[in-house]
């Protein structure tokens, strides 16, 4: 069975992403992309398809020994575990190096301490574990391969072949070193250079320094802040520019569950947002690299912008269910491609247009088309802000009027206005002015309870949503207006749990609620953050640091999140790491700095 969610450690090379779990196995590789196939699916199944565990030998019938302890090796994305045993203690260094050639995941033992019998046990599944590769010699070199693909194995130790595994048994001692790399290349290509471990290892740590050193905030969370901002980091696709949401598919949101979805892509909204991060935190190559993606993607058809895109910016990314997978802990169905990218989302609009905004604002170099593509996303945003839409939660039940969507819509008229009386574009100033404040009027008659002194979900219900959270944060109501203070107090009433985490909105248990979707799911980290936001414009800004300081508290050893926080089982669901959920966590930690709101 794969480890908790929290049990995994993320390396990659901004091309992909694996995981490893704490007893030194990858559970989960995709090749050579994040949205390839997996070779190591073990994640969301069994042994059988595929995994490769590296750490001390253990009796057959005994559980692998997990780390006794591990770490990131300082601001890097390279893995340090360590076990001691009664032999002695070793060292596993895990890394991928920022790719130039062939995609490779390296695995460097040293001993550290007497002498330790060690095992390699690597088995390769191509196409999600369905398709057991042909493997063999090639000069020298073990090689599987199964249609289009090759990953090539390489290793000083001997190896053998037992039940369509490749094992290495071996024992090291102190100071000695002895590499493992599995590298990727298409099948019907010459072989991949040898690999150079150590050479490799010198450069990653390089890149990870410099890049780090860009980095503009000095604040009491910076810890946290730079994990946060490295797991960004890795999350991008350096080829393009996208950032995918996760480099997981169907990690589930309820064990045992049906809330399974395929995060290997990029969603505008998220990456939107992370744009927003990497800029106030002084990474603007990444930023103008987004932007890049965004004018790609979109091209010349504004109108029909969908929420989400392949990582090279692919519109197609139909929904499919591998039905031979079980899922993570029997959360099934295991799902790759994502239905939800052709919903209609109108708050999208808002928070592309935003991303722009901010880009123009930081000092990112003009380009045209891209003020061009905001101009036009707001005469489609003319037509069809009075539209019902499926939200900011991809709901799979009916269309809604959501008041989030709504006032992402004014966010996106509101920074319009903006950059044309800024003088960097042209259009009908006194036009658009009336089409923000009929936006904000029919928001605030329809989709506000007097009642109850808050706002709701959409319009005409009684349900509440913590995406109306973001309202002050948008400039929508100024934070001490009582709608916004009493929108605040209610969602801590009605959608807090026990241990004071934020749920997006009521679930249904194994009834279809508002989302269309039977199950419940547990508190959205992100909306957790928005609330500490809140509690600090409002001026309750002990309180907000508390939250944050519990949310830190929910990391995992190294730092990294998922999606959600399931309060029953007091652990990490959902896909993992979530870019959703590590952007806000950047943003609550600037607030909370620039308020004077942390502990001396």
């Amino acid at each position: 069975m794969a480890g908790r969610i929290e049990d995994y450690a993320l390396i990659g090379d901004m091309q992909t992403a694996a995981l490893v779990c704490r007893d030194g196995t990858v559970d989960w590789l995709c090749l050579p992309r994040f949205d390839s196939h997996a070779i190591f699916a073990g994640l969301l199944g069994t042994e059988e398809h595929g995994f490769w565990r590296l750490g001390p030998a253990h009796a057959a019938d005994a559980e692998p020994p997990s780390a006794t302890r591990r770490s990131y090796r300082g601001d890097s994305l390279i893995l340090e575990s360590e076990w001691d045993t009664r032999r002695g203690t070793v060292r596993v260094t895990d890394f991928m190096p920022p790719r130039d050639g062939a995609p490779q995941l390296i695995r460097i033992v040293e001993g550290v301490s007497g002498r330790v019998p060690m095992r390699s046990a690597l088995r390769m599944r191509f196409s999600y574990g369905r398709v057991v590769p042909w493997v063999h010699r090639h000069e020298g070199r073990t090689v599987a391969v199964a249609g289009p693909d090759s990953v090539w194995f390489d290793t000083p130790a001997e190896t053998y072949g037992k039940s369509l595994t490749t094992y290495s048994d071996f024992t090291v001692g102190p100071g000695e070193r002895i590499a493992f790399t599995i590298s990727w290349e298409p099948s019907h290509k010459q072989p991949p250079p040898l690999p150079e471990p150590e050479q490799s290892l010198e450069a990653t740590e390089d890149f990870w320094r410099e890049w780090v050193e860009h980095c503009t905030y000095h604040g009491p969370y910076r810890e946290a802040v730079i994990r946060s901002l490295i797991t960004l980091k890795a999350l991008t696709y350096a080829p393009t520019g996208g950032i995918v949401a996760a480099p997981t598919t169907s990690l589930p949101e309820d064990i045992g569950g049906v809330r399974n979805w395929d995060y290997r892509y990029t969603w505008l909204r998220d990456a939107a947002i992370t744009l927003s991060s990497l800029l106030r935190t002084g990474y603007r190559e990444e930023a103008r690299a987004w932007r890049e993606w965004l004018l790609r993607a979109v091209a010349g058809d504004p109108e029909n912008l969908q929420i989400m895109y392949g990582i090279a910016g692919e519109r197609e990314l139909g929904e499919a269910e591998l039905d031979w997978l079980p899922g993570y802990e029997n959360s099934a169905p295991v799902r790759v491609g994502n239905g939800a990218a052709h919903q209609l989302q109108l708050d999208v609009y808002g928070e592309v247009t935003e991303a722009l905004h901010l880009g123009h604002m930081t000092g990112l170099a003009r380009n045209d088309y891209a003020s061009l593509l905001q101009l036009k996303l707001i005469r489609y945003l003319e037509k069809h802000w009075q539209e019902p839409d499926e939200g900011i939660w991809e709901v799979r039940g009916p269309r809604r009027h959501f008041v989030h969507s709504k006032v992402m819509a004014w966010v996106a008229v509101d920074r319009t206005i903006k950059l044309v009386e800024s003088g960097d574009a042209d259009g009908p100033l006194d036009e658009w002015k009336q089409l923000r404040d009929d936006i904000h009027r029919d928001v605030c008659e329809k989709g506000y309870d007097k009642e109850r002194n808050t706002f709701t979900q959409s319009y005409g219900s009684k349900e509440l949503d913590a995406s109306l959270l973001l309202i002050p944060q948008v400039g929508f109501l100024p934070p001490d207006d009582k709608r916004v203070i009493g929108t605040v107090e209610a969602i801590q009433r009605e959608l807090s749990t026990s241990d004071g985490f934020i749920l997006r909105y009521p679930t249904e248990g194994q009834h279809e609620g508002v989302d269309g979707l039977p199950g419940d799911e547990g508190a959205f980290l992100a909306c957790s953050f928005w609330m500490a936001d809140d509690l600090a414009m409002i001026g309750r800004v002990d309180e907000a640091r508390k939250l944050f300081e519990k949310l830190l508290a929910l990391r995992n050893d190294l730092g990294l999140l998922a999606e959600e926080w399931d309060p029953r089982l007091k652990r990490q669901v959902g896909n993992f790491p979530q870019a959703f959920s590590h952007v806000p966590l950047i943003d609550t930690a600037l607030r909370l700095t620039a308020s004077g709101a942390y502990g001396g």
